[in-house]
């Protein structure tokens, strides 16, 4: 999707004057993007929406405008001003109407390096936000035992992100599944057809009971569902998955579902494993068990080395973990979960906040720094 553009302009000033002007400061911030003048009959269907307060005296128009602009979209006002003609106190000016009114809104101002840089943020939040809007992301079977910090209201996750949590059983297979390769593509090729029957954009599982039941696991099932853009989880970790879907909507993969296994507080490097990881996000990888059980089919993952982004949706929405860094290594201890990442965070203070107020155990790991726009679409939800 795109950006757009619309106008704000005072009959008093020269119209000829302010096109120049208006010309001028678009040519500065390079942008591309759909100029509707003071035409706001689409105001709404753009990825972004941009309200350029081209002079002062418009606070009117605004006024008269608000209502019908209120019923086109429910998004915070971006009000973009280059500062001439009385055109920032103009925005100050409306900013603070909608602040009273209780509506969301911001100016864009300053550099054009400064503006630009900002536009693209929220156009990329907005877009990541509107993937997300609509979405059916499976609770195949019950989180499992152990994740007793991390239950989920569905009605709130409908609420403020426009996600639907469908609860499904776990899958009956039939037919024995042997322990090696040809037995998880079964377990794969079942989870597509659940996928499928139930429309889903994503899921998680009990996986831990595939051990008991079927004598393998659902770790390659899960690296290859995440690699088609099937958002698949492990554990039945319901804001784990959740933050994937953050993840994919953000950066197109899934995110690496771990947890750590040494933390350095004093250096901030971090291991984290897990025995499945998207198979889109690794260079290579090798077929190994499954960790904690020896059977099965696990994951060994080898992503290379680049910055990363750290992430974690709390369980009850209210808050979040985002830290930035950089994957050093990859590394295959055998004591360890099969895929296993060294990721140097910049700050090394954050490590702390593994030890002292975690959300839960799993963390995902996406590619890129992404701190920016995770908290742009979160400050807006």
């Amino acid at each position: 999707m795109r950006t757009a553009i619309y106008t704000l302009t005072s009959e008093l000033h020269n119209e000829q004057a302010v096109n120049a002007a208006t010309q001028e400061f678009l040519d500065s911030l390079h942008l591309d993007c759909d100029f509707c003048g003071d035409d706001f009959s689409d105001y709404g269907h753009h990825s972004l929406d941009l309200i350029y307060v081209r002079t002062g005296g418009t606070e009117g128009i605004f006024l008269r405008l608000l209502p019908e602009l209120l019923k086109m979209s429910d998004r915070p006002f971006r009000l973009l001003t280059s500062g001439k003609s009385n055109s920032l106190a103009a925005s100050m000016e409306i900013l603070s109407y909608l602040r009273q009114h209780h509506l969301q809104g911001e100016i864009l101002h300053g550099s054009p390096q400064y503006i630009s840089s900002r536009i693209h943020l929220l156009a990329k939040s907005e877009d990541a936000r509107r993937s997300l809007k609509g979405t059916r992301l499976g609770v195949v079977g019950k989180p499992s035992d152990w994740l007793i910090s991390s239950d989920v209201d569905a009605e709130l996750v409908k609420q403020k992100f426009g996600i639907e949590l469908v609860q499904l059983p776990l899958p009956t297979i039939e037919e024995a599944i042997d322990g090696g390769t040809d037995g998880a593509m079964r377990i794969y090729q079942h989870l597509q057809e659940l996928v499928r029957n139930n429309q889903l954009q994503g899921f998680t599982i009990r996986c831990f009971d595939l051990l008991k039941t079927l004598h393998n696991t659902g770790c390659l099932a899960l690296a290859k569902l995440n690699a088609e853009g099937i958002v698949a989880g492990c554990e039945g970790d319901v804001p784990a998955l959740l933050s994937m879907a953050f993840a994919n909507a953000i950066t197109g993969v899934s995110g690496f579902q771990a947890n750590p296994a040494r933390i350095d507080p004093e250096t901030g490097e971090l291991l984290f494993a897990h025995c499945t990881i998207p198979l889109n996000m690794v260079e290579r990888y090798d077929l190994d068990t499954h960790f904690e059980s020896g059977i099965g089919v696990g994951i060994r993952g080898y992503m290379k080395p680049e910055s990363v982004t750290i992430f974690k949706l709390a369980p009850d929405l209210s808050t979040h973990f985002v830290a930035e860094g950089q994957l050093v290594r990859n590394q295959a201890a055998p004591d360890l979960c099969r895929t296993q990442q060294v990721i140097q965070l910049d700050d090394p203070q954050q490590a702390r906040y593994f030890l002292t107020r975690p959300i839960g155990s799993h963390h995902i790991i996406m590619p890129g720094q992404q701190k920016k726009v995770i908290e742009a679409i979160l400050g807006e939800c």
